[in-house]
């Protein structure tokens, strides 16, 4: 026979007494599942303990739940870096809104990295403290249930002793042989032994044992039947705290994740309408118009064109974009109806003083010579609208206008 291992404290007659507890428990089950020996039910706690599991299998199922969201939300966040990363790779230093873009994207993994982090207090470490409770609940009606056989057992031997006739302190031989035949092989030598000590059990210790397992049933039993109830009703409110907690996070977070890209939405709508306005408006303002000294030559005076420069070209289009201007000089005015020279308009200029001309693109300007050259500025010309010359025939309406929002033709 193979020698059972002992550990340290373990006496051979404490093994054999737990070894012998179990084959009392397996013997007193068989009896009560054939009929042949009572059991003590009690309905109240057998549906508690049905709730129990119930309520252990939804938390169970919760916990994934909840913990594979989470996974998904470290996912996305992810994929959003990713994706505003490579946004941030593609936009250029000198493009508008850089910085702005720069911290939204920092604001973004930021709220994401808050988000998940909210879910896990709230939610996920409350779900883990809630199911803690339960292996120990759990383990503690495994506990009842055999303590509620060895009750059952104990009861049973005390009313065989009962019922003998003979006097009080008479012995009642154990079924030792069927122990034995039931006891694991390493056990049986020292259940064997045991047994030669224990070989009756007279009426007064039948009712102490009695009274001792009915005592250590009673005890755990009583805790159970106040817990298990308590921690069914508890189950509305974890539940409505833990999904109250998600939903609110997720209202936040989505609030304040449509503000940022509100905002990175508003950016690059200005980019793309500053990258359109480029082929429309020049990249340097102007040059202001100065007091020329008078004594500046006729020769830097800007006349466009000479006598041979106006070129009989018929316009027939009614409908001409290009904003054009012509030297008028005294030779040229006749010509102003049937031919003129053209350029391609590129930007609208808005007057800002009243001897200004207001130029729209399309516009066709007729430049004629300052009547005081020292009044010229650097990069102004004066001119009137063609629609205006055409209207009027005079050079009432002119006004000047700045040479670089024109382009000769």
């Amino acid at each position: 026979m193979a020698e059972l291992p002992m550990g340290k404290g373990v006496s051979a007659g404490k093994i054999a007494s737990n070894v012998q507890k179990k084959i009392t428990r397996a013997q007193e089950k068989v009896l009560q599942k054939l009929g042949k020996a009572d059991e003590t039910k009690d309905l109240a706690f057998e549906e508690g303990v049905i709730n129990f599991n119930k309520q252990l299998v939804e938390g169970s199922k919760l916990q994934k739940d909840l913990r594979a969201y989470l996974t998904a939300v470290k996912t996305m966040h992810e994929s959003s870096k990713h994706l505003y990363e490579c946004l941030d790779d593609m936009y250029e230093t000198d493009w508008y809104g850089r910085k702005e873009v720069d911290s939204l994207f920092e604001d973004s993994d930021l709220l994401w990295t808050d988000f998940h982090q909210k879910l896990v207090d709230h939610a996920l470490i409350s779900m883990d403290t809630y199911l803690g409770q339960f292996p120990d609940i759990k383990a503690r009606i495994a506990k009842r249930d055999r303590k509620l056989v060895d009750y059952d057992s104990a009861r049973h031997n005390y009313a065989a002793v009962n019922k003998g006739k003979k006097k009080e302190g008479i012995k009642i031989t154990k079924p030792a042989s069927l122990l034995e035949r039931a006891a694991p092989g390493w056990a049986q030598g020292i259940l064997s032994a045991h047994n030669v000590a224990q070989t009756s059990l007279s009426r007064s210790q039948a009712e102490e044992e009695l009274e001792r397992a009915q005592k250590v049933f009673e005890e755990i039993n009583i805790d159970l039947q106040e817990e298990l109830p308590s921690l069914w009703n508890s189950r509305v409110g974890f539940y409505v705290n833990t999904f109250q907690s998600v939903a609110g996070l997720e209202e936040k977070f989505h609030r304040e994740m449509g503000k940022i890209n509100q905002n990175l939405n508003d950016t690059l709508e200005k980019l793309e309408n500053q990258d359109m306005s480029r082929l429309l408006r020049p990249m340097v303002p102007p040059p202001p118009k100065v007091t020329p000294s008078k004594d500046m030559k006729q020769e830097n005076i800007i006349n466009l064109f000479g006598e041979a420069a106006a070129p009989d070209i018929s316009v027939t289009s009614p409908t001409q974009v290009s904003c054009t201007f012509f030297s008028c000089n005294p030779r040229l005015q006749a010509n102003f109806a049937n031919s003129r020279d053209t350029s391609i308009a590129m930007h609208d200029y808005n007057a800002n003083d009243s001897d200004e001309l207001e130029l729209k693109a399309g516009d066709v300007v007729l430049v004629v010579s300052y009547e005081n050259q020292d009044e010229q500025d650097e990069g102004w010309l004066v001119g009137v609208k063609e629609s205006d010359w055409i209207q009027h025939k005079d050079q009432g309406k002119k006004g000047v206008f700045p040479e670089n929002f024109t382009q000769r033709m």
